[in-house]
């Protein structure tokens, strides 16, 4: 028997916000009115985006605006050359249509939090949802009300060099994500002046690039698409995101920006989706060169058909679709429906009816410094604590900072950050001065950046670390080698890092190396050499000050994992939630010589040359205490399709700091009509406890959460025997096991 649902995962339930309410009658009249008024040309106009408003605003921009040439500009001026184009288009053009400002608010606007993958590993969407609060007002604030963010791309390639925009790999913390974002961003109501408008980006499947390489193809069964990488789009779909965008790559050789599939059937008939959809930049016309167009005006007939409203920077849409209307090739009546689309979103905004705002500007504050600070904590995983060495003592007699990141503003804000400023920005170096004292503090960078391959530095790094009773390692990445086009072939440590990492570590000095990075890494050699990890992604403005607190025990770390870590390079694409095959790798043979290639010891799914398991799996990090499960109880040995068990554990903390813990709940279907991944996570709590104390964390399960699309795309449950884990990563825990009946 076959249990069939129409709705959404359960994971994916979440309440809509103002931007996903239903039209309101006097607005869609309002718009009736402003179409039947326009011109083809207007029409197109607002279907058209530029990035040529520049300071100060030039004469020909200020007619094209009059004519409404533009509805929306990207990346514009400054305030006050905003304001100005916005009283030009609301007092001075034919129909008094305002403007639309859009800009990269990825991470923060001044204030900047830790890279998304960082955010998703604080999994603590509350948390992320007051960064993209902060960001919001920041960005309104100076007249941007429309944000391309969040970036929703499930990713298991950390070569691709966008993972750092990602949430990770999971299409339940993913989804989670997704909808804090989106209310974060856009707040209870768009009309309020402190909002953006969100844009759910990639639409779809842009994490799956062929090789990590940006913009490449992806090809990729309906039945995956629909299990991995839709969900996050669905719950941001569902918690009212104002806008999509579309992704660069080709679907199964059909570009996004055309894909009749992405954009009819299942955003709008599917998901009943009524924002608008914008192209990325200049995607429309890249269809030239996938093969897909044969020249920009067919790029602008496949694309309109397809359901893209605005063109970002490419002109195809202006230059062409009147004509295309007029050949018939393109329905007016969609031409009409993309401008409604859009000129609801205005008015959503407040921007017809609204005061234009004086030109004003933001500023970072005590308040948003708290928030990125406490992001910035929160994301910072760790992943060794060999001997306790961490927390350091407060009495320590000095440290020895070393590294090319200890000291860097730029790179420690990290990828996609616009309107971010250095002077705002407190490094390690500064904040454990400030903790220390000069004194305490011996500083030596080592190298320049993190590809530097000179060792003129080392010299003083070493003679640094042997005057310290502790060595403080800051390596990792730049921002410029992670993000978009910033494709990586290998996951090592750039430059001569290692090398460094060696000469300090032969003062013989206990060694706590602190990675910050755009995406997961391989350091294994450096991490056998290190008595403690902390791996910080890159951590915002306040990272400073939130790593030098958890080194010295002020707060302890509860970050975890949103993505595996693999050992080597050669292990990608690894991630927890794959299938098993006829002859799965075993634990038997972790450690074990493989034989040779010629004569190899077993045959079951593995390297002969490395261990199947990841470095660091999925889920994974550590505390200052340590946490003990117990006592796993599922409620009842079966459940009807139409009920629901619950299942617990006893969490206890057995070691000496408070600390909190994220509990996790996995499930694996053990068969089915398709087969499931091994574990599948389905729910997680954060607590807190301290020393000796013990919470029972209960998980409820309903016919919903076992759900799963079957081979004719029906989203099913299916009775059967399920394994339940109560766990602190994807590969421990306590099981039990249930049937659904």
């Amino acid at each position: 028997m076959v249990f069939r649902k129409r709705a959404a995962l359960a994971v994916l339930l979440l309440s809509a916000g103002a931007a996903g309410a239903a039209p309101t009658p006097e607005i869609e009249k309002r718009i009736d009115d402003l179409i039947a008024r326009m011109t083809i040309q207007e029409k197109v106009g607002q279907m058209s985006q530029s990035t040529s408003l520049a300071t100060p605003l030039s004469e020909r921009i200020k007619q094209e605006i009059r004519q409404g040439r533009w509805g929306s500009f990207l990346n514009a001026g400054n305030p006050s050359d905003r304001a100005e184009a916005q009283r030009i288009a609301r007092q001075e053009s034919r129909l008094g249509i305002p403007l639309l400002f859009g800009r990269d608010v990825i991470h923060g606007y001044h204030t900047i939090f830790p890279i998304p993958l960082g955010q998703a590993a604080s999994w603590n969407p509350t948390l992320v949802q007051q960064a993209a609060r902060v960001a919001a007002r920041e960005a309104a604030a100076e007249g941007i009300r429309w944000t391309f963010a969040p970036m929703l791309d499930i990713a298991r390639d950390p070569r691709w060099g966008r993972i750092a925009e990602s949430p990770g790999e999971d299409p339940f913390l993913g989804s989670l994500m997704a909808a804090a974002l989106v209310r974060g961003f856009q707040g209870t109501s768009l009309a309020d002046p402190a909002s953006v408008a969100a844009c759910a980006k990639h639409y779809a499947a842009y994490g799956a690039a062929e090789g990590g390489r940006d913009y490449n193809s992806v090809w990729m069964p309906e039945l995956l698409l629909r299990q991995v990488y839709l969900p996050a789009f669905h719950a941001a779909a569902e918690a009212g995101a104002a806008t999509f965008m579309t992704s660069f790559n080709t679907l199964n050789g059909v570009p996004a920006s055309a894909n009749h599939f992405l954009l009819r059937e299942v955003l709008r008939n599917d998901w009943k989706y009524d924002g608008f959809v914008v192209s990325d930049y200049n995607a429309v016309i890249e269809m030239v060169p996938h093969g897909y167009a044969t020249d920009e005006a067919d790029a602008a007939r496949k694309a309109a058909n397809a359901g893209v409203d605005m063109e970002m920077v490419s002109t195809s849409f202006f230059d062409h679709l009147p004509a295309l209307v007029e050949a018939g090739k393109v329905d007016r009546k969609l031409i009409d429906d993309a401008v409604r689309d859009i000129l609801r979103l205005k008015f959503r905004l407040g921007l017809f009816d609204a005061a234009i705002p004086a030109p004003a500007v933001s500023r970072v504050t005590p308040e948003s410094l708290a928030v990125a600070e406490r992001l910035a904590t929160e994301s910072t995983v760790l992943l060794k604590n060999r001997g306790d060495l961490l927390p350091l003592a407060s009495t320590i007699g000095s440290v020895a900072v070393i590294g090319p990141l200890a000291d860097s503003p730029v790179d420690q804000m990290g990828t996609w950050v616009t309107d971010g400023r250095a002077e705002d920005v407190t490094t390690p170096l500064a904040a454990l001065r400030q903790i220390l004292g000069q004194q305490r503090v011996h500083y030596a960078p080592g190298l320049q950046n993190s590809r530097d391959t000179s060792r003129a530095g080392f010299s003083a790094a070493r003679e640094a670390a042997s005057r310290a009773d502790v060595v403080l390692l800051f390596l990792g990445e730049e921002e410029i080698l992670s993000g978009e086009a910033r494709s990586r072939a290998f996951l090592n440590l750039p430059g001569a890092q290692e090398a460094l990492a060696d000469a300090v570590a032969a003062a013989g000095k206990p060694m706590v190396a602190i990675i910050m990075a755009g995406r997961p890494l391989t350091f294994h050699d450096l991490a056998e050499k290190a008595n403690a990890v902390l791996y910080a992604w890159h951590p915002g403005t306040a990272g400073g000050p939130a790593l030098a607190k958890l080194l010295f025990g002020q707060t302890a770390p509860s970050g975890r994992l949103p993505v595996t870590f693999p050992r080597s390079v050669g292990q990608v694409p690894i991630y927890y939630a794959h299938l098993s095959t006829g002859r799965p790798p075993l634990t038997s043979e972790l450690g074990v010589p493989a034989g040779t290639p010629v004569k190899p010891s077993g045959y079951t799914s593995r390297y002969i040359d490395l261990d199947y398991t990841p470095e660091y799996r999925f889920g994974y990090g550590l505390s200052y205490t340590r946490f003990e499960y117990s006592n796993l109880r599922v409620s009842a040995p079966s459940m009807p399709a139409s009920g629901a068990i619950t299942v617990s554990a006893d969490i206890t903390n057995r070691g000496k700091h408070e600390g909190v813990e994220t509990v996790q709940l996995y499930i694996h279907d053990v068969t089915a009509s398709v087969a499931q991944p091994v574990r599948v996570l389905k729910g997680f709590r954060r607590i807190e406890l301290k020393p000796n104390a013990t919470e029972t964390v209960t998980f409820s399960i309903g016919a919903n959460d076992l759900a799963f699309y079957n081979e004719r795309m029906q989203l099913v449950t299916e009775p059967g025997r399920f394994e339940v884990w109560i766990a602190p990563d994807a590969e421990s825990g306590l099981m039990g096991t249930f049937t659904l009946r």
